[in-house]
């Protein structure tokens, strides 16, 4: 990944991009002076990150490009306590070696977006590497000692968990979290901690550390919290859950489909956000979307780049060709190898296996609706090729059977019935 080198610029990248929320007044400065340090924790208590976590690895893209040195920092540590920001309940504890699992999936996943390479090298670092062999009374003589109560329940993190009750393993989060960046600090000359808004009074906490046990200087810079146009929390597919960067997890075609699906008024929020196009680009798919909205052009393009960056390009043009070819009537006969596989996992599918062949190159396509689950019986099969309700590879059948040379890639038959459900047949 190329840097500008131009280590003051991250701040005005940010800011047209609108993903600069607040700042430490001094950060400017130090940002001009050379190369900054700066961190961004993530919770390893999922095995993948998700589209929510999208943001503050941008952040880190960002800082990276312009010759700055990125930092991941995964809470395997603090995984085991949980974070109360933003939370109305206490979350599930996690074993250690289950969250040292994880972290290692995250890092795999983060390499798609930083250089772990050259004179920017980005570094992901586990804090439980020093928070595990930590004393409480080590702790509390050298951190604890830093903060009054009232500095910590003034703290919105603490504040919005008081009415429904916050454990004392909860409320020490942001003293953990303070000792992190002192650590970083001391290990590794952190001098920004970067996040979401809602992490500004943690981060501040650290600040505050660094300064009265190491009287260092150090910084704070948070990006906005993403919601929707209507007002919804970003990330959640359409069934409501998390969108995630595994595969496994979130299929490249439902993570296209998901960018495809913004809507008109954050298209041009999310290309700011989620992509590295440059302004000229994002601008021209501004004017895409007011002249000639219904082509989705802008939609198109982000849910492409960032399919891209987190798959693969393959994967992202493999997506490409299922959603034009479900949502868009695209030509079954253009979908590559790739395309069919990755239909496989979207469509019902079935590998053909005949009760009794027709003839040694013909599909009897009444048994195949069946094995599709498209038809009950073999006679609800008939009556809907009889009424026109059946189309194989984009064209309509009126015939039980189909030849062998109109496989699609010489093994595949696209099957339709009416106007939205497909089934797709393996013949062996």
């Amino acid at each position: 990944m190329s840097a500008t080198t131009n280590t003051s610029a991250p701040l005005e990248e940010l800011a047209w991009r609108e993903l600069l929320h607040q700042h430490t007044d001094g950060l400017p400065a130090a940002f001009a002076a050379g190369q900054v340090t700066a961190y961004v924790g993530f919770d390893p208590t999922a095995s993948s990150l998700h589209v929510g976590n999208l943001v503050p690895i941008m952040g880190l893209v960002h800082l990276q490009r312009a010759g700055h040195r990125p930092m991941a920092r995964v809470g395997g540590g603090t995984g085991m306590i949980g974070d109360p920001s933003g939370r109305s309940s206490e979350r599930n504890l996690q074993d250690l070696d289950t969250i040292r699992a994880n972290a290692e999936a995250i890092r795999r996943q983060l390499a798609k977006f930083l250089d772990f390479e050259g004179p920017s090298a980005a570094r992901l670092v586990n804090n439980a590497d020093w928070l595990c062999s930590l004393s409480l009374i080590e702790f509390l003589r050298d951190t604890g000692k830093h903060f009054s109560v009232n500095y910590m329940m003034a703290k919105d993190s603490v504040k919005s968990r008081l009415e429904n009750g916050i454990s004392y393993t909860e409320f020490t989060y942001m003293l953990l979290q303070a000792f992190d960046y002192l650590e970083l600090h001391r290990r590794e000359g952190v001098t920004l901690q970067m996040g979401g808004s809602d992490q500004w009074g943690n981060i501040t906490a650290g600040l505050e550390l660094i300064r009265k046990a190491q009287g260092g200087d150090a910084h704070a810079l948070t990006f906005p919290l993403i919601t929707n146009a209507d007002g919804t929390k970003f990330g959640k597919s359409t069934g409501g859950g998390s969108v995630w960067l595994d595969a496994e997890r979130t299929s490249p075609y439902q993570f296209y489909q998901f960018w495809m699906g913004a809507d008109d008024r954050d298209v041009s929020r999310y290309l700011r956000f989620y992509t590295l196009m440059s302004r000229e680009e994002i601008e021209a798919l501004d004017e895409a979307v007011r002249s000639d909205p219904g082509k989705r052009a802008a939609q198109r393009a982000l849910a492409y780049d960032v399919t891209a960056r987190v798959h693969s390009p393959d994967a992202a043009r493999a997506a490409q060709e299922v959603s034009a070819l479900l949502f868009e009537r695209a030509d079954p006969a253009g979908l590559s190898d790739a395309a069919l596989t990755a239909l496989r996992s979207e469509i019902r599918f079935a590998a053909y296996a005949p009760v009794a062949q027709p003839a040694m190159d013909e599909v009897d396509v009444l048994h195949a609706l069946q094995l599709l689950g498209l038809a009950d019986s073999r006679g609800a099969a008939k009556r809907l090729l009889e009424q026109g309700g059946i189309s194989v590879n984009g064209e309509k059948l009126a015939q039980p059977t189909v030849r062998h040379d109109r496989l699609l890639r010489g093994r595949h038959l696209l099957i339709k019935k009416g106007q939205r459900e497909f089934g797709l047949l393996h013949v062996p």
